[in-house]
């Protein structure tokens, strides 16, 4: 049966209202405090990306001193991407903190769009409009928009990749291998823990891609790979270039170990969080050279964090868990929101309704991805990107803006069960006309993915 190529206009005027309604929902958490001054990440985002756009280009704006160029100390404490998108406001004159929390409202309400295609690429052009709907509206995503940090991408770039990865699992071809290489590429320059994605979605992917024979499977996966390499190339080589010790994507893994594998981490009230005050005292520890560029001060940090772990093996087991409980909300979840009030300045009653919701999400996923599996539709994309969290967080410490990306996939799932759902009402409600009213008005078409055979890619579905 022939189907359209492109969604109809109705589609469009959904997603774009929900689209606003999401720019809207971030807009209202800026202007409730529009004084609010850049601290700790954020500082380091904001002042970094105006000295960027001023010539200065990448350093630690919290060691800038005006007019002294040997104070201009180079950094990669942060993956570029994000400094990158911040410092556009910049470049057109737009300095303050407002204006940049402004402009990642908008980054925020990309990522509304992005979902949404990438639901219809999953599960049909209800379920786009509903994982878009989800995304405006969830506040443990739209709060760490107004906190300008680079959790503000992260569901972009999730739902980019996620978006590109469905589309190749339909139809195995070079030029969408090349788009999924170079949408993870743009993702571990956005955050760096996304690397990850490239073992656990794109390998398998392509090794699974059953209508290709293994030699197009070695050469699909070489040109992903190498495509990838292209986009983050350029950054990696720049980043040898400039310090003593190898930095690729960033160089703060140092300093985060150092600040999550200390005494006041390892037991007590915040165990598998992070501690200021222990990054301070093995800073301050005669082996660490403070005056040295950040891969080798960061390389020693790193050294005394892990001789921390191995003198305590005995509390590594319970102190990962803790710190995958914070992650995840299932250790002290109302200590971590006071936390996240405290330090995230999150508005505490909506980080309560996140919590809520997040739980509520959490259930829907199940039966989102038991339906996708009846549909021969794989689900293990979705839930890389859970397991890609739970790396990173094993290796730092636990927080809820942390599992951000996988509340993507979270959305993505309880969208295909609650289009389940709403269809199951629409029949019901249909059968109900037909048998107490006479004739019902012609249903609207269905909107289903068809469920491809074995190997075969779904063209039909992809146009849907």
């Amino acid at each position: 049966m022939h189907r359209r190529s492109h969604s109809p206009p109705r589609w469009w005027l959904w997603l774009g209202l929900w689209t606003l309604v999401g720019l809207t929902i971030r807009l209202i958490t800026v202007y409730r405090d529009p004084n609010k001054v850049a601290g700790g990440d954020a500082y380091f985002y904001h002042y970094g990306a105006n000295l960027l756009v001023s010539g200065h280009g990448f350093i630690n704006p919290y060691l800038y001193i005006p007019h002294n160029a040997h104070h201009a100390v180079q950094s990669a404490s942060f993956p570029p991407l994000f400094l990158f998108l911040v410092a556009i406001p910049s470049a057109l004159g737009l300095k303050t903190f407002l204006a940049e929390r402004v402009w990642c409202c908008v980054l925020g309400a990309a990522a509304i769009v992005v979902c949404g295609y990438t639901g219809r690429e999953i599960g049909g052009r209800r379920v786009g409009l509903i994982a878009a709907f989800l995304v405006a509206v969830y506040p443990n995503i739209w709060m760490t928009d107004e906190l300008a940090l680079s959790e503000t991408i992260a569901p972009l770039l999730v739902a980019g990749v996620l978006w590109f990865t469905y589309r190749f699992w339909k139809r195995p071809t070079l030029p969408r291998a090349i788009w999924l290489g170079a949408s993870l590429g743009v993702a571990m320059l956005g955050r760096d823990e996304l690397t990850l994605l490239v073992v656990f979605v794109m390998v398998p992917l392509v090794l699974l891609a059953k209508a290709l024979t293994w030699r197009r499977r070695a050469v699909t996966l070489a040109v992903g790979l190498v495509t990838v390499a292209l986009v983050v190339g350029p950054w990696v080589g720049y980043n040898l270039s400039r310090f003593d010790q190898p930095v690729y994507i960033s160089s703060g893994l140092g300093v985060t170990l150092a600040s999550a594998d200390c005494a006041a981490t390892y037991s007590g009230p915040y165990e598998g969080y992070w501690s200021m005050p222990c990054a301070l005292h093995y800073a301050a520890e005669p082996s660490v050279d403070t005056h040295a560029d950040e891969s080798v001060e960061g390389a020693q940090l790193q050294h005394l964090a892990l001789d921390y772990v191995r003198a305590h093996e005995n509390r590594l087991v319970p102190v990962t868990l803790a710190k995958l409980g914070r992650a995840f909300g299932f250790f002290h979840p109302m200590q971590q929101i006071h936390l996240d009030s405290y330090v995230e300045t999150r508005p505490y009653r909506w980080a309560v309704t996140g919590l809520v919701a997040y739980y509520v999400l959490l259930a829907l996923s199940i039966g989102g991805t038991v339906l996708l599996r009846r549909r021969r539709i794989p689900s293990f994309p979705l839930w890389a990107v859970g397991l890609d969290v739970v790396c990173s967080v094993a290796l730092t410490f636990g927080q809820t803006r942390y599992r951000t990306t996988f509340e993507v996939s979270l959305v993505l799932l309880a969208a295909v069960q609650l289009e389940w759902f709403w269809s199951r009402l629409r029949r019901g409600s249909d059968s109900d006309e037909v048998a107490g009213q006479g004739p019902a008005a012609d249903p609207a078409p269905p909107d289903p993915v068809a469920a491809p055979s074995p190997g075969v890619p779904d063209v039909a579905a992809a146009t849907t």
